[in-house]
C-alpha cells in the first residue's frame, strides 16, 4: 500500500506565523492595505509576496489571501507583522480626514497655549 505523497511545498501555517495564532492588531477580511517600504533584508517568502502585491494598488486581506493561496487567518498576522514594522499602510480615506477649519483651529490653539 503506497502512502500518499506530500506536496513539497506545503508549509505549515505555525510555520509560517512563527508559532503564533493572533495578530498583534485588529485586523478583518475587507481591511485595506497598501505597500510603503521594499521588503528589509532577510524578509520570509511571505513577507515579499505580499509586499510585491500590495506594491501594485491597495487590496483586502481576502484579496491578498486569495492571491498567495494563503489561510486568511495567516494573512492577517503576516499583515499585522508588515503594519508594525512600517512596511504596510493602511490608507486613510478622504472623508477621514480633517478639514482645513478644524486644522487652522488646533494650530491656533497650540499657538495660544506657548503664548
Amino acid at each position: 500500500m503506497s502512502r500518499p505523497r506530500r506536496d513539497p511545498d506545503l508549509v505549515r501555517a505555525y510555520v509560517r506565523t512563527g508559532g503564533r495564532s493572533r495578530p498583534t492588531r485588529a485586523l478583518d477580511l475587507v481591511s485595506l492595505v497598501v505597500a510603503v517600504a521594499d521588503a528589509a533584508p532577510g524578509a520570509s517568502a511571505d513577507a515579499r509576496r505580499i509586499l510585491q502585491l500590495a506594491r501594485r494598488g491597495v487590496l483586502t486581506l481576502a484579496e491578498l489571501a486569495a492571491y498567495l493561496d494563503l489561510p486568511p487567518s495567516v494573512v492577517k498576522i503576516l499583515v499585522a507583522d508588515l503594519l508594525d514594522s512600517g512596511h504596510l499602510a493602511v490608507p486613510t480615506p478622504v472623508e477621514a480626514l480633517p478639514g482645513k477649519a478644524l486644522l487652522e483651529e488646533v494650530l491656533d490653539g497650540l499657538r495660544a497655549l506657548s503664548a
